[in-house]
């Protein structure tokens, strides 16, 4: 399995959160997206709408009974039950249940920092997972470790 961390620099969060989705559903993946705050969870749904090279991004709040039939759900439970083999931490507060996906992806910013580089330690060495930090730089994300 692998963990990419992303380290949010001048970027908004919203933004990278549509970009990997986006990515994901290129792929035809299906993505859970994952925050404690139900606040932002909606702030997050509005913006899918307008983000994506399409128009929008097909997704849905978790709680509807349509849960299981959305490409991309946003949560504050790291339970998919749209199947999802890809999470995305968009609070910045690591999650264990992260790592029973085959990918999972890391969003922090400095507010968050200690929290990531507590992250990154606990999972050196774990057989089966590959970390990827990346950081962006020059208008792309680069990775760095």
């Amino acid at each position: 399995m692998q963990v990419d961390f992303y380290q949010l620099a001048n970027i908004p969060a919203e933004q990278v959160i549509a970009s990997i989705a986006e990515k994901v559903l290129d792929r035809d993946g299906r993505l859970l997206i994952v925050a404690e705050d139900e606040a932002y969870l909606v702030k997050l749904d509005r913006v899918l709408w307008n983000q994506a090279a399409a128009g929008f991004l097909p997704h849905g709040l978790a709680g509807g009974t349509d849960d299981a039939r959305q490409p991309i759900l946003l949560s504050t439970s790291p339970d998919a039950p749209n199947q999802a083999r890809n999470m995305l931490i968009a609070d910045g507060t690591w999650r264990e249940a992260a790592l029973t996906y085959e990918r999972s992806f890391y969003l922090f910013d400095d507010a968050t920092l200690d929290g990531a580089r507590l992250a990154w330690k606990l999972l050196a060495g774990r057989e089966g997972i590959e970390r990827r930090y990346c950081a962006h730089e020059g208008g792309k994300w680069v990775h760095k470790a």
